[in-house]
């Protein structure tokens, strides 16, 4: 064992950065691929499945039509207006709590009921627990300190 050579290391190959070149006939071999089809989320797994969505229709070729979605695209606008000028009155410290909220798990109602008698329990029990050596110190208080 003594004996053995640590074995050898391999080296290092480092890249080299990419020349200007280089980096201009990659970004022409991107522009000549076709784009990439767009794809509806779902749509494909739920006429697969013989499942509609609701608020989908499927036509018997199998095709998903979804329903133009005009007022949510206004509404967002007047989101993004209203965004645009509420945010430099709202300290940062809000956003940062909203955006912290929204990704808190709440309970459901059973588990917050279940919770809840949880820490009513533990208070009652803690309670008696201070109330019980509040009396035994006070006791022993009164027996061999004030005499």
């Amino acid at each position: 064992m003594a004996n053995q050579e640590p074995p050898k290391r391999r080296p290092r190959i480092r890249k080299s950065a990419p020349t200007v070149r280089e980096r201009a006939a990659k970004v022409q071999a991107e522009a000549e691929k076709p784009p990439k089809p767009k794809r509806v989320r779902g749509a494909v797994s739920a006429v697969g499945r013989g499942v509609a969505k609701p608020f989908k229709k499927v036509n018997p070729k199998g095709r998903v039509h979804l329903p133009d979605n005009s007022f949510g695209r206004g509404l967002a606008k007047v989101g993004r207006f209203f965004k645009r000028i509420l945010r430099p009155l709202v300290p940062r410290y809000f956003i940062n709590s909203w955006r912290e909220l929204k990704l808190v798990t709440w309970p459901g109602g059973k588990e917050t009921w279940r919770l809840t008698a949880a820490v009513f329990v533990f208070a009652l029990v803690f309670g008696a627990a201070v109330y019980g050596v509040d009396r035994l110190l006070d006791e022993i208080f009164k027996k061999f300190i004030l005499k």
